[in-house]
């Protein structure tokens, strides 16, 4: 009797091996073909305006009279990247040095006290983030403005950017955090052991091990600043023109989208222009990611 239940446990073991292994397989699979799902789809839904111009004339083209037959999105792209780089540039210095003094020189209490405020920052709803801009932002901004002699009505370039970079803030921190806990504490007390000083080991020793951490943080920034809707659009100002200063309104790519979408999907090349916008963003974002992955790659080599 024994000899007859011992093949059957083990056919069904079998089986549930390689049920779960087929499963595994298949949300494996699916996760990898997303990216290549979601591009075939833009594309044919951009491909309309395709047949009328060529994707260059199309992106360095700075004319936006849709009615007209006429799509640049040059102002659309260029406002997008002022606002996001801008933005990253603010955040960066600030998430470096904050992860650092949380993880090298702050007691553990702090950051426990920490942690829930960078949750908390995270999950606000980015409308609200718009509202606190369009209080205190654009104001600030316009009184900004005028100490140069520039009029503004505060709705800008730079208002997005600083909205953006408070929106990135705990995205960006919370990996620096854990990227910094995650180098053994041997490398910081071999470099003190050898007569370092604290900042000296932490610029030349933990920052260089973390650097791959740092760059991949920094990469999923500015993907996420790039994407971003509706509190940038709340107080950017939302003019097509190429913006040629910080403190002038720029219209950026989501804007475009979220403002257009629904009451413009009767309009045939209008609809397609809009997948084209998309498609940018989908392409830049990716752009972003794979140079990122590229540098971390291209460091790890020589280290």
């Amino acid at each position: 009797m024994k000899s007859l239940l011992v093949p059957s446990f083990k056919i069904r073991r079998n089986l549930r091996d390689k049920s779960s292994s087929f499963w595994m397989k298949c949300c494996y699979y699916l996760v990898l073909s997303m990216p290549f799902i979601l591009l075939t789809g833009l594309l044919i839904k951009s491909s309309l305006l395709f047949g009328e111009k060529t994707f260059s004339e199309l992106i360095f083209s700075s004319e936006w009279k849709p009615l007209s037959g006429k799509f640049g999105f040059l102002p659309f792209i260029l406002s997008s990247l002022w606002i996001t780089f801008i933005s990253i540039a603010i955040a960066a210095p600030v998430c470096l040095l904050t992860a650092i003094y949380l993880t090298q020189y702050a007691k553990r209490f702090v950051l426990k006290v920490m942690h829930p405020v960078i949750d908390i920052l995270a999950g606000i709803p980015s409308v609200i983030y718009g509202v606190w801009g369009i209080i205190i932002i654009v104001p600030f901004v316009s009184k900004v403005a005028s100490w140069f002699n520039i009029h503004s009505s505060g709705y800008s370039i730079l208002a997005g950017s600083v909205v953006l970079s408070v929106m990135v803030i705990p995205f960006v921190l919370n990996i620096l955090i854990e990227v910094y806990r995650s180098i053994p504490i041997e490398l910081s007390e071999a470099s003190l052991s050898l007569g370092a000083t604290k900042w000296e080991t932490i610029k030349k020793v933990l920052t260089r091990k973390a650097f791959p951490g740092i760059i991949s943080s920094f990469g999923l920034g500015i993907s996420r600043a790039f994407g971003e809707t509706i509190a940038v659009l709340m107080v950017v100002g939302n003019v097509v023109q190429i913006p040629k200063g910080i403190f002038q309104a720029g219209y950026p790519l989501p804007a475009l989208i979220a403002n257009n979408y629904g009451e413009m999907l009767s309009i045939p090349m209008y609809d397609s222009a809009l997948m084209l916008a998309a498609l940018i963003l989908f392409i830049v974002v990716t752009f972003f990611n794979l140079g990122s992955r590229y540098l971390i790659m291209h460091y790890e080599k020589k280290v």
